[in-house]
């Protein structure tokens, strides 16, 4: 068993470091384009910049509690303390659902295949981006707020309770009316953005598949619909989307059956907390095969320029 749990301790410890460099490096360059190469910025940057931190400050309060319960540490954690780290999980994830939402109808709407109809909302997305995920923090961080109000420390890891239970937090009992219109409010807001990123993906996929035919048979031999840059930049999204829909309803499931079943399944509550990070950590690597504005020779030039002064 503790050996199990060690090995399962070194596969978290190298997923949230991998996970977390990735999205810090990904941050990072967003931000380097933005005041040192202005010129190279792309309205979508706010967008990915978002999501970069967002899956870091996942990977960040997920991550480091699984390493530590994973290799038998067993700090003392306050009932505060216990709020804070669960309540940024919640929110975070659901910020990372809207914002892979918003990019995968971002490119849909911005596709230059989608013909004049969208004119007027092509121009103007650009000016929505930052208020649409300002409002969304504010909405998910009071939609769980009431993880701040039942949220308590788990001082008695062997205690098999109702609700939430992990090695560090558990849920104290509280009203199941209140619980199950929480329940309701999240389910609702999952499913509706995971539709849109459905929609957007293959409304994407259908339109430029429609124009890499027409092509073909205006030309006799069309590119390749990987090798132009609205195909790869598609491709990139609807990547993204496929490994949110299956790591959410894989983690998903495996919640339920947890609930539902035995409590106290360590081994299986291991593999869910580790799939329920597998998006964060791949989604940077995923997004920075797209990216290619700044050479590596540009960005070295320029830090060598910068210490040399």
């Amino acid at each position: 068993m503790a050996s199990r749990d060690t090995l399962f301790g070194v596969f978290f410890a190298i997923q949230t470091g991998v996970g977390f460099l990735g999205n810090c490096l990904l941050l990072t360059l967003y931000v380097y384009t933005v005041f040192t190469l202005p010129r190279k910025k792309k309205p979508a940057d706010g967008i990915l910049a978002h999501l970069a931190l967002t899956n870091a400050l996942t990977l960040l309060f997920r991550g480091v509690p699984n390493i530590i319960s994973s290799f038998g540490m067993r700090p003392g954690i306050s009932d505060s303390g216990c709020k804070t780290v669960l309540y940024i999980q919640r929110v975070t994830r659901s910020v990372s659902l809207y914002t892979t939402s918003l990019q995968s109808m971002f490119q849909a709407v911005t596709l230059p295949l989608s013909g004049c109809k969208r004119a007027w909302l092509k121009n103007n997305i650009s000016t929505l981006i930052q208020p649409s995920i300002f409002f969304c923090w504010i909405i998910n961080m009071v939609i769980n707020s009431e993880i701040i109000l039942r949220a308590v420390a788990n001082r008695n890891t062997s205690e098999a309770a109702s609700g939430y239970h992990s090695p560090f937090c558990k849920s104290s009992v509280y009203d199941h009316q209140v619980a199950l219109t929480f329940l309701s409010t999240v389910l609702i807001q999952d499913l509706f953005f995971l539709s849109l990123m459905m929609c957007s993906s293959i409304y994407m996929v259908t339109v430029l598949s429609r124009h890499h035919k027409t092509a073909q048979r205006i030309r006799g031999s069309g590119r390749s619909l990987r090798s132009s840059p609205e195909g790869k930049a598609t491709l990139v999204i609807v990547t993204l989307v496929c490994c949110f829909i299956i790591f959410y309803w894989t983690n998903s499931l495996l919640t339920a059956y947890g609930q539902l079943g035995r409590k106290g399944n360590w081994p299986l509550e291991n593999i869910n907390n580790f799939i329920s990070s597998c998006y964060p950590t791949i989604c940077p690597f995923i997004l920075m095969k797209n990216e290619n504005r700044i050479s590596r020779v540009n960005f070295f030039n320029s830090r060598t320029r910068m210490f040399s002064c």
